[in-house]
């Protein structure tokens, strides 16, 4: 039976590599992972990915496993790679029965109390330790060891939560954190050795041992961390006895370690503490990248079951590693300002910089700060590398206080027509920046002097301008985009400068139809049958296979631009000539088209809030269609949908198709048809809805999908509670032909009873194309607000009546134009 594999996951950059550990084709393997985590996971290879909020969340956790159970069947190992994660992968493995390290196995491993009794059991010198259950024990303990004391919780990772306490005073001061278990340990002005290796069961397999430069306990107080390996012969004898003694006294099968060591002036050696994992900040890159030994693949295979790919394998005799952590020069959170100079010769050989304008907000090694590598001959060469770095290497920061005014970089603005009305709402609640390639025109009234021009398709370029309008500015920063064109450089910005935003990698599963498409049918969520084709022979194959009429599509433009209906094998046919030939501004073409089966049925549009994974449903749009066998937008109507028979069925789709997605922030416009069978998706779009349907239903609802958007993206939680329930609705008004607006009167039609706002969209001089020939070949629009979709109709019925235009023919009419209404 193959096995499923489940693996919890919680790291930004490419520490492990799952899929060279495990075959994954042969194998099913599943991870439950955080949106910024999942960057560097094999998601298309892998069995299924479920994001949560936290992996330390259990609740979260153990809810997204229940789906993994009822697709995948329960799991037959769990690996946990990442300190933070064990205690729930042991639980998690007593819950499921399955081989590995069980809760009981790991307990002298993470109870740091424990695990120096064990040691002293086992005869090993270690620091006087007791429980701190409170003040007077403190007090007790350091009256027989003296002050100073460290306070440290009894579990816990990266020196978090430690405090040196030098007095009675200082304790009288401490507040004990409420239920967290608690250790009082001697201090010691000891240097500070780690060991990592692995423990093969029965004995030491390959190791390394390490000099700190400062302490871990430092560097939580703003000092630089950094570490050299050892070649002193001598010492490392001493060190290896010591770590062998250690690992056998507290592990019970094999294991990846990371164990710390206090060493005295005299040379004594006394243990710290030891960890069943890989060592963290750059020890796994260093082990990879210069001595050939990749200890998270030892670590999986430990937990996997698999054979340990290390064994047998010896470090590099003759080369040492070396590695640094520069953090910011003010504490989190803060802005990156600017990154000062490294050595550029004799420097590390290897290096991971935030970009400028970054948001550092802390949370462990990994976003600490600049990451450097080094290797060298010996331990002096690479000290000395180190130390050069140090002196010169600078993370210039601005504080970012939470209470200050926040600016949000809007990138690219769209038509004034279509979005004007946008920039309006977000400059009213926010100071608002903009990039986008042109020089500001209309926007500049609410801008000042806060754009940047950039080449806003280039995701470096989108930073660099995002960058300089965030890097000083000390309150909170965001970033927005509306322009479907722009999403995906704009996620990808976002994610560089760490700011809150739908990840690059659910905006291209968006951007891309074909992948949408498959994302959904893998999940189960009901949307179209679908065949990928790249001829027209192919398109009509898969058309008899899906039974005709279909609709054939572009994998990923916008606005139903090449989008068709197709109804015998010449249709079929010309359709694909349609999809594959069909362009939309600032979208680059793909190869081939996509065949779909017709979903019969009125079809919606749902708007929907999305916070840390919660989709929430702003408003629904129905949507008017026209220009058959085209699919033209040619109005929509928001209106009361919560009492409508298919209303929790919407939900529940909608959110599936979030998942499936990994759409976990953002505000989002869910394309579904209302078939016999009941919802299923069209397509799921990463952005504000276009077309007015913001507008609509604000004026229907009270509740504002732009002001929603620009909380989502200052990562706050948008009121999203109805003020009314109304209806508004948009009718667009068309040409009766192809040609060249003349001129357009809209002066009557706003005066209509109903209608509120009347918008010009073709200026004259305008070519407009119907379709195919042309993209939204739109006069004008028109909104009304009624108390029922009747009055909006009735509304709009005499506002078109009230429209005046004229053109000038592209083509010759065989009858006189006039100056009509269409």
């Amino acid at each position: 039976m193959p096995e499923h594999v489940l693996v919890l996951h919680r790291w930004t950059d490419r520490y492990a590599d799952y899929a060279a550990y495990f075959d994954h084709s042969v194998h099913r393997v599943s991870y439950l992972t955080t949106e910024r985590a999942a960057r560097h996971l094999p998601v298309e290879q892998a069995a299924a990915v479920r994001l949560v909020d936290s992996t330390e969340n259990v609740k979260e956790v153990r809810a997204a496993l229940d789906t993994l159970v009822e697709r995948l069947g329960p799991p037959t190992r769990i690996v946990a790679l990442q300190e933070t994660d064990l205690d729930l992968a042991a639980d998690l493995r007593d819950a499921f029965g399955l081989p590995g390290q069980r809760a009981e196995d790991l307990l002298p491993l993470r109870d740091k109390l424990l695990m120096a009794q064990r040691l002293e059991a086992a005869g090993l010198p270690v620091p006087p330790t007791a429980a701190a259950t409170g003040p007077d024990a403190v007090a007790a303990f350091a009256a027989r060891h003296g002050w100073p004391v460290l306070l440290k919780p009894r579990r816990g990772t990266a020196s978090a939560g430690i405090t040196r306490l030098d007095s009675p005073d200082d304790l009288g001061r401490h507040a004990f954190p409420p239920e967290t278990g608690m250790l009082v340990q001697q201090w010691r002005p000891d240097q500070v050795l780690h060991v990592d290796g692995v423990h093969t069961g029965d004995r030491l397999g390959p190791w390394r041992a390490s000099r700190y430069l400062h302490t871990c306990l430092e560097f939580t107080t703003g000092a630089a961390l950094g570490s050299v390996e050892i070649d002193d012969p001598a010492l490392l004898a001493r060190i290896g006895g010591l770590t062998a003694a250690a690992t056998e006294a507290l592990f019970t099968g094999p294991s990846v370690f990371h164990l710390e060591l206090f060493e005295s002036e005299r040379g004594d050696l006394t243990v710290l503490e030891i960890g069943a994992r890989p060592g963290g900040a750059e020890v796994p890159f260093v082990w990879r990248e210069v001595h050939g030994i990749d200890l998270m693949a030892a670590a999986f295979a430990h937990q996997a079951g698999t054979p340990d790919p290390t064994a047998g394998a010896h470090p590099a005799p003759d080369e040492v590693a070396g590695w640094l952590l520069v953090p910011p020069s003010v504490p989190a959170p803060c802005r990156v300002r600017d990154i000062t100079g490294y050595p550029a010769d004799d420097g590390p050989y290897a290096q991971v910089l935030p970009e400028r304008g970054t948001l550092m907000r802390g949370g462990g090694y990994e976003h600490a700060g600049a990451r450097f590598r080094f290797r060298g001959r010996s331990s002096a060469e690479v000290t000395a590398a180190l130390h050069r770095t140090l002196r010169t290497a600078r993370l210039d920061c601005t504080p970012v206080d939470p209470a200050a005014p926040a600016r949000l970089v809007l990138v690219g603005c769209g038509n004034p027509p279509y979005r004007a009305y946008a920039l309006d709402t977000v400059a009213g609640r926010v100071t608002t920046a903009l990039v986008q390639s042109t020089e500001p025109d209309w926007q500049r009234r609410y801008l000042a002097d806060r754009f940047r021009t950039a080449d806003t398709s280039d995701a470096t370029a989108t930073t660099r301008a995002i960058a300089d309008l965030l890097a000083g500015h000390p309150g909170p920063g965001a970033v927005l985009t509306w322009d479907e064109t722009l999403l995906e450089s704009t996620a990808e910005a976002a994610r560089r400068l760490g700011l809150p935003h739908m990840s690059p990698e659910a905006a291209r599963r968006c951007r891309d139809k074909l992948a949408t498409r498959r994302l959904l049918a893998a999940a189960g969520v009901p949307s179209a049958r679908f065949h990928e084709v790249h001829t027209p022979d192919e398109a009509v194959a898969a058309s008899e296979e899906l039974g005709r009429p279909v609709v054939v599509k572009p994998r990923a433009l916008a606005g139903s631009i090449g989008v068709t209906l197709a109804g015998d094998p010449e249709q079929v046919r010309h359709a694909f000539d349609q999809a594959r030939t069909a362009a939309f501004p600032g979208i680059p073409a793909t190869a081939g088209a996509i065949v779909e089966e017709y979903l019969t049925g009125p079809e919606i549009s749902v708007d929907c809030a999305v916070a840390d994974g919660t989709v929430r449903i702003v408003n629904v749009a129905r949507k008017r269609l026209g220009f058959a066998p085209y699919f033209e937008e040619t109005g929509h109507l928001v209106a009361p949908w919560r009492h409508e028979p298919w209303a929790d069925e919407v939900r529940s789709v909608v959110t599936d198709a979030h998942t499936a997605l990994g759409i976990r922030t953002g505000l989002t416009h869910t394309e579904l048809r209302l078939t016999p069978t009941g919802p299923r998706v069209v397509e799921v779009n990463g952005r504000l809805g276009g077309d007015f349907i913001p507008l609509l239903g604000t004026l229907a609802t009270g509740v504002d999908p732009v002001a929603a958007a620009a909380d989502l993206a200052l990562g706050r939680t948008p009121e999203l509670t109805p003020h009314h329930d109304r209806c508004a609705e948009v009718s667009f008004v068309y040409p009766e032909h192809d040609g060249t607006v003349r001129s357009l009167d809209l002066t009557t039609a706003a005066t209509v009873p109903g209608i509120v706002r009347a918008v010009p969209l073709a200026a004259p001089g305008t070519t407009l194309r119907l379709p195919p020939r042309g993209i939204v070949p739109r006069l004008a629009a028109l909104i009304a607000v009624g108390d029922t979709p009747e009055e909006c109709a009735t509304a709009l019925t005499g506002a078109r009546h009230a429209v005046r235009h004229s053109l000038t023919p592209l083509l010759r009419p065989s009858t006189p134009t006039k100056d009509n209404r269409p």
